[in-house]
């Protein structure tokens, strides 16, 4: 089983260069070994694409997604971002640069891979994709599938038939919304079970909104459920914004009323009406036509943008939605407009007739509005580019409002980037610190009985963990359990490059241990001329803080933010040496006589032992009985190998007590030697947590401190 590295040389040729995989040796193939499936090279799927509509998915060497597009023809899409000569913006070629795997999924139209495409998108979020920020935190306003139907708003959508209607940026007026709509319908705001069955039954009773005139006691059969479900499609009307027909609805039926004499009901009627319009008189009237049409403007700057898309129902302004994104720098201006399209209308059942567009779509127009209208399903969507006229001025004003909220979003990072958390304040206070700790970085060694000595160093700022600045340590010059040692080691070495380096450096320096430890760290920052920067010890019994210089130890109050702050960044620093010992011990317990043996894997490995039990059962074996098992290669290589250390155990200078191999060491002849899981007497991380930071290692020349690149992972 091989993986690609390259897949394009200098001439533009798809020309896979293979990789054997760790524990492979394509030259000595295990002739014995059961047929797995082998994976076709990136070169042999494009090659075998379809023409078929579907989505495609770019894997990096990790097999990762890192791109979600989709394609009326896979073969003709997927095969453009390998074309040699064809113009890419430089995000496009960072892609192509890390796309080591593909794999595809066909559907059966092109309007369904759109679907799907903003289904994966959300799901895996991959880095090349442009994305919503907020995309789920936005609030709707839910009218339930019931026979009395309740409409209050909330954030999770339930596909239970219930309609739904936003999402709505501006928490605020989904309030007003809602006040206004149960300030002209009362409509009820229990949420008990009202069915037939239940009212007949007599199982609730009215409540206080009934003698306030505001419900009208669904709940005892007051009301029928056909004259209550009318009143929730006048509701519907309003929240949709069409208005203007409710009004000559309302407007007939109080003039009915009074013509019958009921003329309390009629009056009734009338508030009602002088409510609504009210309401609409509120609305800014932008056309003279009576066309529902969102207007859709968005503005750009460095990898944001920010999307405005205005709702015009009956020639008024009822609303606007904003979304910002990220991930659009040097994306074209086409792309960033169908990714808004695609992404708003995902998420809501509301399609007008019309939408205005600053400029056209790209290809993919047609698509796109046969994804409207068939989301629609009452006519076709019309998608317009106004050129002047009011109509283009109120593009331009979309517009205008979206380059305000994107000013407004940068001034609230440069505002985040200046604010010091309070937990980072309470810390300088406590610890009287000269500077707030905003980098704070924390060491930790983790070891059992001396052995696969490790370390790591975790890096929080601002209070908040940055993974990418994680690093982890294998212990060079310590021999056996010396704690005090191995934290003067790393500490030495990660300094040492901070300055070589010319890295940031930190505003606080956490040991994790007490005053001998603290005292090791000390002494190499002073040798380092860094006897500035801040350092104190956590010890962990009684959770004492070690001042260098002070005899006495600093206990803060429990309930202390900044002590709060101290342990999470201890525990992470302890999870994350924990982890890296964790993953070295098992590498080294996988090792055996065996694995010396060329062509021999941990796969292998299992085999040999679930037939012959130990290295010994091995030694003992027939040529016959190791060929029966691995296949007449790699039989015959086991049996040379054994076969070479007898003879040099039976030479003339041989140990009269001959050699010890593995498989003759008494504590080696059981299968316990080979250990797949973790030792039960290894601590469990003090934290579980999602993102993995066990990364590829790699050396750094004069210091072989791990370099991980966890947002990566």
């Amino acid at each position: 089983m091989m993986d690609s590295e390259e897949h394009i040389d200098a001439e533009g040729e798809f020309r896979p260069i293979m990789i054997p995989l760790p524990g492979e040796n394509p030259e000595e193939p295990d002739a014995g070994a059961e047929p797995e499936e082998i994976p076709l090279t990136l070169q042999e799927k494009l090659d075998n694409l379809p023409t078929d509509p579907g989505i495609y998915q770019y894997k990096d060497r990790d097999g990762k997604v890192i791109y979600v597009g989709k394609a009326k023809n896979l073969r003709s899409r997927v095969r453009s971002y390998f074309q040699q000569g064809r113009p890419r913006d430089a995000k496009t070629q960072a892609l192509v640069r890390k796309i080591a795997d593909l794999e595809v999924i066909v559907t059966d139209s092109a309007v369904e891979a759109l679907i799907l495409e903003d289904t994966l998108i959300k799901k895996l979020r991959p880095r090349y994709n442009i994305l919503l920020k907020d995309d789920k935190t936005y609030p709707y306003i839910r009218v339930t599938n019931e026979p009395f139907p309740r409409v209050f708003a909330t954030r999770r959508i339930v596909r239970d038939g219930s309609r739904y209607f936003g999402p709505y940026t501006d928490v605020k007026y989904v309030r007003y919304l809602l006040k206004t709509v149960r300030s002209i319908f009362p409509i009820r705001s229990c949420d008990f079970n009202l069915t037939g069955e239940t009212i007949a039954a007599g199982k609730f009773k009215i409540c206080l909104d009934y003698h306030i005139g505001k419900c009208e006691g669904p709940c005892e059969g007051f009301v029928g459920e056909e004259q209550y479900r009318e009143m929730i499609r006048a509701v519907s009307q309003v929240l949709s914004g069409k208005t203007r027909e409710l009004e000559k609805t309302l407007e007939q039926d109080m003039v009915n009323l009074a013509e019958a004499m009921r003329f309390e009901e009629a009056a009734a009627m009338r508030n009602r009406l002088h409510k609504l319009r009210d309401y609409s008189s509120n609305q800014k009237i932008v056309t003279e036509d009576r066309t529902d049409r969102d207007v859709i403007a968005f503005a750009t700057e460095d990898d944001d943008a920010c999307a405005v898309i205005f709702k015009v129902r009956d020639g008024r302004l009822i609303g606007k939605q904003h979304h910002y994104l990220a991930g659009v720098l040097q994306m074209p201006q086409e792309q960033i407009l169908q990714n808004i399209i695609e992404r708003h209308y995902m998420t809501t059942d509301s399609i007008p007739e019309e939408i205005f567009l600053p400029f056209d779509l790209d290809e993919d127009y047609e698509l796109i509005q046969r994804f409207l209208s068939d989301k629609r399903g009452e006519g076709r969507v019309q998608l317009v580019v106004p050129k002047i006229g009011d109509k283009q001025k109120l593009v331009a004003m979309a517009q205008t409002n979206a380059k305000f909220l994107l000013t407004e979003l940068k001034i609230q990072r440069m505002k985040r980037s200046d604010m010091v958390p309070r937990p980072v304040q309470s810390l300088q206070r406590d610890l009287r610190l000269k500077d707030p700790p905003r980098r704070i970085e924390c060491f930790d060694n983790s070891n059992i009985q001396g052995t696969d000595p490790v370390s790591s160093m975790v890096c929080f700022i601002d209070g908040r963990s940055r993974r990418s600045e994680y690093r982890k340590y294998k212990v060079r010059t310590v021999e056996g359990p010396d704690d005090f040692a191995t934290m003067k080691e790393v500490v030495g070495r990660r300094y040492s490059r901070v300055l070589r380096e010319g890295w940031a450096l930190p505003d606080l320096v956490v040991i994790d241990g007490g005053k001998g430890q603290v005292s090791a760290a000390v002494e190499v920052m002073k040798e380092l001329g860094l006897e500035h920067i801040p350092l104190i010890g956590l010890a962990k019994r009684l959770e004492e803080i070690v001042i260098p210089g002070q005899s006495d130890t600093l206990l803060l109050p429990k309930s202390s933010s900044s002590l709060r702050l101290l342990q999470q960044i201890r525990d992470e620093a302890h999870r994350f040496a924990i982890t890296f010992h964790r993953s070295l011990r098992q590498r080294r317990t996988l090792q055996t006589e065996l694995t010396n043996i060329p062509g021999i894997g941990a796969k292998t490995v299992l085999k040999i032992f679930e037939k012959f039990g130990s290295v010994r059962g091995v030694r003992a074996a027939t040529l016959e009985e190791l060929q029966e098992v691995l296949g007449p290669k790699t039989g015959r290589n086991v049996h040379d190998y054994f076969a070479q250390l007898d003879a040099a155990a039976d030479g003339p200078d041989a140990d009269p007590a001959g050699p010890v191999a593995a498989g003759d060491d008494p504590a080696a002849d059981d299968i316990d030697d080979v250990q797949l899981l973790d030792d039960d007497d290894a601590p469990a991380p003090s934290d579980d947590d999602d993102e993995s930071d066990a990364g590829e290692e790699r050396e750094n020349g004069e210091d072989d401190e791990e370099e991980l690149d966890l947002e990566k992972l």
